[in-house]
């Protein structure tokens, strides 16, 4: 029964983050370049000026890469997270998808990400395992704090997701939840 996995799209980080990241390079390179001394560079056919930003770019480019990473799918009875370079698969029967709600973090502070455990944290994209504010534990894939979705399961921990469309991948979720508690 392999069927193809359901792509569910994941609200797309702020460009505030890009442009943080094309400061952070600004910002490297220039300490690099002024803390340089151009005679101390041997005769290359490289000029000394270009090693700094290349090798920034190099420092830059790999968180970067990672935050592309960010997928939520359904692939054979699992909802599937890639989060960066965290992943995580839930059968959807360990979730308890009665308690399950959308919700803005703004309002529910109490579901907001307080200290990283293990993940990726920069303004506006928090991925990983996270201890919110109410003291449980979570997965998190959030690139916005506007429309969650909070997915309770049986453990007691959550996962907070930030898809484009939360309310189609609950009520999916909950759909092949009835339909596997119907073939039992």
């Amino acid at each position: 029964m392999n069927r193809e996995p359901e792509q569910f799209a994941v609200v797309p980080p702020s460009p505030a983050l890009y442009w943080f990241f094309a400061v952070l390079w600004l910002a490297i390179t220039a300490v690099a370049l002024l803390r340089t001394d151009a005679g101390a560079w041997p005769a290359d056919p490289v000029p000394w000026w270009l090693v700094p930003p290349f090798a920034a770019a190099l420092l830059v480019a790999g968180p970067m890469v990672w935050l592309m990473r960010r997928r939520v799918s359904i692939e054979d009875g699992k909802l599937v997270i890639v989060a960066g370079i965290n992943s995580r698969k839930v059968a959807i029967a360990e979730l308890a998808l009665d308690k399950a709600r959308v919700l803005g973090l703004d309002e529910h502070v109490e579901f907001k990400p307080m200290l990283k455990l293990f993940g990726s944290g920069l303004p506006g994209y928090k991925t990983g395992h996270y201890l919110l504010r109410n003291r449980s534990r979570a997965f998190c894939l959030l690139t916005g704090h506007e429309r969650v979705l909070v997915l309770p399961q049986r453990d007691g921990k959550l996962i907070l997701l930030s898809p484009q469309k939360p309310q189609d991948l609950l009520a999916r979720l909950r759909e092949l939840s009835l339909g596997s508690n119907a073939e039992r």
